[in-house]
């Protein structure tokens, strides 16, 4: 059986005789590098860890993308490597400093210190995209992605970490992934979903496509 398809930009390279993903540009949270090359730790990345278990995310190297949550960079620096121009949306005060710091790197990253919950915010900023990333751990992560749908190009596409215990503590993931996709429906195609407990426990990984 082959190996699934990589996005334009992500290869599979050894680093200390072990294979593992990876993209080309500046280190930023000490990740193994080799030459221009960094590798990309799924342990680390619930986008990566979707890439990892062969999900097929349709990233290509000239998209846009709109990353919510970005915390202090660490997926989004790899997305950025990969990508076209890429708004970096995070709440916290704190990790966007360090995003910041990415950002000096990589002129095609474009921090903005917002609320993912609140796109008017952000909205006279952000252009329309090809891709929306979102990882953000907050009760609602369905209807965030359908507020920012309205950035999505047509047949734009989501990439989204669900994190079930930020949904309901006390619930089955199961139960509340199935709510959340149940949400995502009403506006997105569901094109492909996988449970990430290998790297990330209680969390599914969902590709989607704006209807």
């Amino acid at each position: 059986m082959s190996e699934p398809t990589l996005p334009s930009g992500v290869e599979r390279r050894a680093f200390d005789g072990r294979e593992r993903l990876a993209t080309r540009g500046p280190p930023v949270y000490g990740e193994p590098t080799d030459g221009e090359w960094r590798a990309w730790d799924p342990s680390r990345s619930k986008l990566g860890a979707m890439l990892k278990l062969g999900m097929d995310t349709g990233l290509a190297g000239d998209d846009t993308v709109l990353y919510l949550g970005a915390a202090s960079g660490t997926t989004v620096s790899h997305v950025a490597d990969i990508s076209g121009a890429t708004y970096a949306v995070e709440f916290a005060a704190r990790p966007a400093r360090d995003l910041l710091s990415v950002a000096d790197d990589r002129a095609n990253l474009f921090p903005l210190l917002k609320d993912a919950r609140r796109p008017a915010t952000y909205g006279h900023v952000v252009e329309p995209v090809d891709v929306l990333v979102q990882d953000v751990a907050t009760r609602g992560q369905a209807d965030v992605a359908v507020r920012n749908a309205r950035f999505l190009s047509e047949g734009g596409r989501l990439l989204l970490a669900v994190k079930a215990r930020s949904e309901d503590v006390t619930a089955e993931p199961d139960a509340v992934f199935e709510s959340v996709t149940g949400t995502l429906s009403e506006t997105y195609e569901i094109l492909g979903t996988r449970r990430l407990d290998r790297f990330h426990d209680d969390h599914l990984g969902v590709v989607a496509r704006r209807r």
